[in-house]
């Protein structure tokens, strides 16, 4: 089996604790950063906020549609954020770190793929897909946290 890990990263004028709640809280806050149109639905199964979550995405690239089971876990609470897609075995972290006066926050995924040409070629094509889905992703934390501080003030 092929294996390749990729992330993005974005420096995010907010407290670690700050983005962290947003993305743990997957009944309101996560599903809110999504990028649409990649990502069509989460639905929470059972928790709803951090370690013990499991949850099912559904989403569309390129015409494919997938669904995924992850569930979520918490290996360094306040500081990684994990989600493993239970099928695939999947994984991705958000990794939080305090930087200045605001926050590190890294996307990083490892995900296996099949051997072969099919497996060969998914492997050189998602994680540039990914990398993109993500930087959208990253940025829309940006802008809902800046909109949340917009309506405090």
């Amino acid at each position: 089996m092929n294996t390749a890990k990729f992330q993005e990263s974005i420096y995010i004028p907010a407290s670690p604790e700050t983005v962290y709640q947003l993305l743990a809280d997957y009944r309101v806050g996560h599903p809110s950063i999504l990028p649409k149109p990649y990502f069509a639905d989460l639905r929470v199964v059972e928790g709803g906020y951090g370690d013990g979550t499991l949850i099912e995405v559904d989403m569309e690239v390129f015409g494919v549609k997938r669904s995924m089971r992850m569930q979520v876990s918490e290996p360094e609470p306040g500081h990684i954020l994990a989600e493993k897609d239970v099928d695939t075995g999947t994984e991705t972290e958000f990794i939080f770190e305090a930087q200045g006066e605001g926050c590190s926050l890294t996307i990083r995924t490892k995900m296996n793929f099949a051997d072969g040409l099919g497996g060969y070629l998914e492997k050189l094509t998602t994680p540039m897909i990914t990398r993109r889905i993500y930087r959208m992703e990253l940025q829309n934390i940006v802008a809902h946290l800046q909109e949340a501080e917009m309506k405090i003030a």
